[in-house]
């Protein structure tokens, strides 16, 4: 789509796995030309990350779930012909992205000063796991690990249980857009000023950020590691009923209520018996007094007493019942990709709207290579005309 507000930039995506090329599929999303770099020897390392056998091609489904619409480039770094020729690349391009360890683009010839000497307006975009400087810079940047060292771990599950990760990669994806936001922030710079400029983003502080409320109370409350509830914990500092419960046939989560209102709404005294000024102070003894309660009844019979009384609440869905909502259908979240071969596969499209229109792209992620000649081709033709 030619009218998109990224149509016309180029960016070239050296990274592998998740962080980085979610960053670059974002910005093929609102229109820029990306253009992947890949080792000729596999390319991404992704592209052989099978997830319970699933591929498309040949290739990862995964590796096409975030690298879709994107053309391929082998090139050796390590021969000379071959970096030359990205090097006239970076000329060309707007947006640059890596994840290499710190220090190795500035081996290869590729670190930031080095290519600003060659494009002065490329915004150039670097993604680590714990930054380039300190103890950890050489740290592998995987996102479990990085929830493990960060404490993320500690604030989920119940009290008593062991640390809980989240069953998903939640920080490279929230790195991804913390690096699309610094690029867009420089990119709107160079409009008016003509200069690019250095994006440095990593895991670990993408860790400290996602959680700033909660390491906030931490860091001003002289009570240390904040205590899990012991059921129903959603958040260490939110005060009773906050937090998800066991009813007669499923689950449902309450967010934050009055206990009067609450007590009324469920027909149990005992739970405004202990006051509203003890929400927290005696948190676990109301929430097991609430849990009591809503385990007698089905999901339902409760939603249709609170969500009418205006209290938060909502049914703990698993996908399939997700997937079936009228909710989800509204939002129209599944686009398919289709590969050069004709395979198909469903998966998520890009969550913006510009200008009240849906953002999709059904194109798949490009064969390892497939735009090598066509790409730099065009960089010998530019140079003779």
């Amino acid at each position: 789509m030619t009218d998109l507000p990224l149509s016309g930039l180029r960016v070239l995506d050296f990274a592998q796995f998740l962080a980085g090329p979610v960053a670059a599929l974002r910005l093929a999303d609102l229109g820029a030309e990306v253009i992947k770099i890949e080792r000729p020897q596999g390319g991404d390392l992704c592209r052989s990350m099978v997830v319970n056998d699933q591929r498309l091609d040949g290739d990862s489904l995964v590796f096409h779930t975030f690298n879709r619409g994107k053309k391929s480039v082998t090139a050796d770094l390590k021969r000379p012909e071959d970096l030359a020729d990205v090097r006239r690349l970076i000329e060309t391009a707007d947006v640059m992205i890596h994840n290499f360890r710190p220090g190795v683009m500035e081996r290869i010839g590729l670190g930031y000063d080095a290519v600003k000497a060659l494009n002065p307006r490329l915004v150039y975009g670097a993604v680590s796991g714990y930054g380039a400087e300190g103890p950890w810079k050489d740290k592998p940047g995987q996102d479990l690990l990085v929830q493990a060292l960060s404490g993320i771990a500690w604030l989920n599950g119940n009290d008593g249980d062991g640390p809980v990760p989240t069953g998903f990669a939640m920080l490279d994806v929230a790195t991804a857009g913390q690096l699309v936001q610094g690029i867009l922030a420089c990119l709107v710079r160079r409009g008016v000023s003509g200069r690019g400029g250095l994006v440095e983003v990593d895991l670990m502080s993408a860790a400290i950020d996602m959680t700033f409320e909660q390491f906030t109370c931490f860091l001003n409350d002289d009570s240390g590691q904040p205590r899990r509830h012991a059921q129903g914990n959603a958040n260490p500092y939110q005060p009773a009923p906050y937090g998800v419960y066991r009813t007669a046939d499923g689950h449902m989560a309450l967010a934050m209520a009055p206990l009067a209102r609450l007590a009324e709404l469920l027909a149990c005294p005992e739970i405004a018996a202990f006051g509203q000024a003890q929400a927290f102070a005696r948190l676990n003894e109301i929430k097991s007094v609430v849990a009591g309660v809503l385990a007698t009844q089905p999901t339902k019979h409760w939603l249709d007493i609170l969500e009418p009384a205006g209290l938060w609440c909502a049914p703990v869905l698993d996908w399939p019942a997700f997937a079936a909502t009228p909710g989800f259908a509204a939002l129209d979240p599944v686009q398919v990709i289709r590969t050069e071969g004709g395979a198909d596969a469903k998966t998520t499209r890009c969550p913006i709207r510009i200008d009240g229109r849906m953002l999709r792209n059904p194109v798949a992620a490009p064969a390892l290579g497939a735009d090598t000649d066509a790409v730099f081709g065009s960089l010998v033709a530019a140079a003779r005309a």
